[in-house]
């Protein structure tokens, strides 16, 4: 049984660097997810009197899951309204080839 190889990932939040094993493949997506936080992180620190970093971090999580569930929210719905519409025309299609028959 082979074991998954883990690189250490160096990411940087704020002034903070942080080690985090990952897989080489997922690499780059880590890359990426550790900019944008870093990116929400200081964003929230410009509209905050001097929060600490344990704070920033909890108010950046907050925030990027309430993003996240919105989004969630509106890509169901959007599923649905596409689920629906198929439904409809798939209804439609069977009455009209039954109609020809």
């Amino acid at each position: 049984m082979n074991t998954p190889v883990s690189e250490p990932v160096a990411l940087r939040l704020i002034d903070r660097e942080f080690l985090i094993a990952c897989a080489p493949e997922e690499r780059e997506g880590l890359l990426e997810a550790a900019g944008f936080l870093d990116r929400k992180m200081r964003e929230l620190r410009a509209n905050a009197k001097a929060p600490s970093f344990e704070r920033l971090a909890v108010l950046t999580a907050i925030s990027v899951t309430h993003e996240f569930l919105s989004l969630r929210k509106q890509h169901d719905g959007q599923e649905q309204r596409l689920s629906d519409g198929l439904a409809t025309l798939r209804r439609k299609l069977d009455a009209a080839l039954d109609g020809e028959r």
